[in-house]
């Protein structure tokens, strides 16, 4: 661990670990200011924060329609682990450290596939698709004991088709979170669902900046034209800036949606908004997140007959936001890849029926996120050049524009605090 000097009185010094010292500035630093510099570009403070959030909170790799068969798996990679998500023989979706228990080889090379075992490309060590290890060669002897050898396994949850995996032992309880999103996405029956798209882009900047950016529209009027064509602003009737119009026009929709069974409450969980769910409408007449407003499938999800769905934005910190439309999902995953570098991954979901070229579009489906993730991304940068600099200084966010930073910042600190202070336990 990291160790820091703090004179605590003339003529003695005090030895102090990185891990305390982020947490005493966590403590002290208000939430309503953007964080130190250190925070979004010093290598130790990003090590310590994949020890601290991203080894021990819940992430979202996946779908489970993407592992739709036995021995369907993905690939994920968390900092330096490798996992492993896989359909097993009896049908369960489970998770494995992607670690050969011989000598540490990477099993599944790939991001995906299907497998009747899984076979370490080493030395052919052999694995059951519930990590149980059933062959490792003459080589070890007649008394090596193969049951003390199975795959390590990785917590994972599934609901509502989402799938979450977290490499804590003892991982944070959102059970309540787990549940609720089941509740909010049975209409749209994910099980039968597949990825029509899928794009991955690198982003040169802290992850948390990333996160921020996601966490405010106040900066769309000024940058995101395509997508200010549907969505609005604001998501919360209670928003100060909310007109009267938009009030009445949410009474409308959500009217229609109670008749449909359509589940639409705002509902949050944790500390900081951390697990958020709110179905908002789209702009008057606009019932997908298109360049013109119009369904990008014809083949509505699941249970669904109402295309106008409005938007059911659903928030997961670390590492999510989505947008749930009547007739596709549109899933984001953050991934960081190192202090000032993020990937980021764009899925959009349709009916697994749903036959490209006849119900959808590629091109126009995927027209306005793609132009959206790539201003983000140069927003983002340049907010990290920014910071780079000898002159940056934390700065305030507005409590009304930007009331989504200061509920992630205040998510952050809170987690880091409380999770660095339960390892000194």
């Amino acid at each position: 661990m990291t160790q820091l000097t703090n004179k605590s009185e003339p003529g003695s010094y005090a030895s102090i670990t990185l891990a305390e010292s982020i947490a005493d500035t966590l403590k002290k630093h208000p939430v309503t200011f953007s964080l130190p510099q250190p925070f979004y570009n010093d290598p130790d403070y990003f090590d310590m924060e994949m020890e601290q959030i991203f080894a021990k909170e819940w992430l979202f790799v996946g779908f489970t329609c993407e592992i739709p068969e036995n021995g369907n798996f993905i690939t994920q990679q968390i900092g330096n682990n490798p996992i492993t998500i896989i359909r097993d023989q009896n049908g369960e979706v489970r998770a494995f450290h992607n670690v050969c228990r011989h000598r540490g080889s990477k099993l599944c090379l790939v991001k995906q596939g299907k497998v009747p075992k899984l076979v370490c490309p080493y030395h052919q060590w052999t694995y059951e698709l519930d990590g149980d290890l059933i062959y490792a060669g003459n080589e070890m002897g007649s008394n090596f004991d193969k049951s003390k050898y199975g795959l390590h396994p990785v917590n994972c949850r599934t609901a509502g088709g989402y799938i979450f995996v977290s490499l804590s032992d003892n991982p944070t309880k959102i059970d309540d979170f787990f549940t609720d999103l089941a509740h909010y996405l049975e209409p749209y029956d994910l099980d039968n669902a597949k990825v029509a798209i899928e794009t991955s882009i690198l982003e040169d900047a802290n992850w948390k900046l990333v996160l921020e950016n996601n966490r405010e529209c106040f900066h769309c009027n000024g940058s995101h034209p395509e997508l200010l064509n549907t969505l609005l602003e604001w998501d919360d009737t209670e928003d100060p800036r909310a007109s009267d119009a938009f009030k009445a026009q949410v009474a409308a929709k959500q009217a229609k949606w109670e008749a449909e069974g359509i589940p639409y409450k705002h509902i949050s969980h944790g500390h900081g908004m951390r697990n958020r769910i709110v179905r908002m409408p789209l702009a008057e007449g606009a019932v997908a997140m298109t360049i013109d407003g119009k369904s990008a499938c014809k083949k509505l999800m699941g249970r669904i007959k109402n295309p106008d769905l409005g938007s059911m934005r659903i928030l997961h910190l670390p590492n999510s936001w989505n947008h749930a439309q009547g007739d596709h999902i549109i899933a984001f995953q953050v991934i960081p890849l190192g202090p000032q570098k993020t990937q980021v991954i764009t899925k959009w979901l349709v009916h697994k029926d749903a036959v490209e070229g006849i119900d959808y579009n590629v091109d126009a489906m995927r027209y306005v996120w793609d132009a959206t993730n790539a201003q983000d991304r140069t927003l983002a940068e340049n907010n990290q050049k920014g910071i780079n600099s000898m002159a940056y200084q934390p700065g305030p966010y507005s409590e009304t524009y930007e009331f989504g930073v200061v509920n992630f910042i205040d998510w952050f600190s809170d987690t880091m605090q409380k999770n660095i202070a339960a390892s000194n336990k």
